[in-house]
């Protein structure tokens, strides 16, 4: 072993000293080239934490890389992203942090995420909050999402947190009656909102709200956006109020 061990350390060493040409089997003869490979099989054999190792530097590089390709992403498309002009704005309008949600309210993570969100901004209280109606689990959640847009269209933005928090709530099936009754409940003529949840103004924020998830490569629910950082997928309140904390540092 300790002779196998110092041919081994005496490859790799001598390895580093060669030109990259050097290196290349092709380049070597066929008892070279297979005394190299067995010396590094054995040499990994012996000392297997050096793969882990090695998988572990890969996951870093492949996370940071992602990371930088979600800034980037977030730089080029802030404006569509944190002042669109119709997407519902809650939180701390002033805050020093924007938290934006891409949301389906047939979402299960997106309802566990409601009551989270809310704890976030309700702790913190410096956090301006933006929610983008991203309806893609079915024709139950583009009526959800029809509605509380053709609420907030016609009825102005309380009306439109009032059906939000409604619908993220709501636990039987979404249909024309059960939205009927939902703006009964709130003091809402449920005819009217009816009537233009099909127009071509609600039917445009739900287009330019899945084409803007395209270009963030967005293809779940719930995803959020915090100042420059893409979060894909649910987190709790404490998580995210660690993330805001370490934006404000930066």
């Amino acid at each position: 072993m300790m002779k196998r061990s110092v041919t081994t350390a005496f490859l790799l060493a001598s390895s580093l000293a060669l030109p990259a040409q050097a290196l290349d089997l092709d380049q070597m003869n066929d008892a070279e080239r297979e005394m190299f490979r067995a010396e590094i099989r054995a040499y990994l054999l012996e000392n297997p934490e050096v793969i882990m190792e090695a998988v572990a530097v890969l996951e870093e590089r492949q996370a940071n890389a992602q990371a930088q390709g979600d800034m980037d992403l977030v730089r080029v498309n802030a404006e569509d992203i944190f002042n669109d002009g119709h997407s519902w704005v809650g939180g701390n309008p002033d805050g020093d942090i924007t938290l934006v949600e891409f949301m389906d309210y047939r979402c299960g993570y997106c309802r566990r995420a409601f009551d989270e969100v809310h704890d976030l901004l309700e702790n913190d209280g410096n956090i301006r909050f933006i929610v983008k109606e991203f309806p893609i689990l079915g024709e139950e959640s583009t009526l959800a999402s029809r509605f509380a847009i053709a609420t907030q269209q016609l009825n102005g933005e309380e009306a439109y947190k009032s059906v939000h928090d409604a619908l993220m709530t709501f636990k039987g099936g979404i249909n024309e009656a059960s939205l009927s009754r939902i703006a009964d409940t709130l003091g809402l003529d449920p005819a009217v909102i009816i009537d233009h949840m099909n127009s071509d103004e609600v039917n445009q924020i739900i287009a330019e709200n899945h084409a803007l998830a395209q270009r963030l490569s967005i293809s779940g629910t719930p995803s959020f956006v915090m100042a420059n950082q893409m979060l894909r997928g649910y987190l709790p309140a404490d998580e995210m109020q660690k993330l805001a904390d370490e934006i404000r540092t930066q």
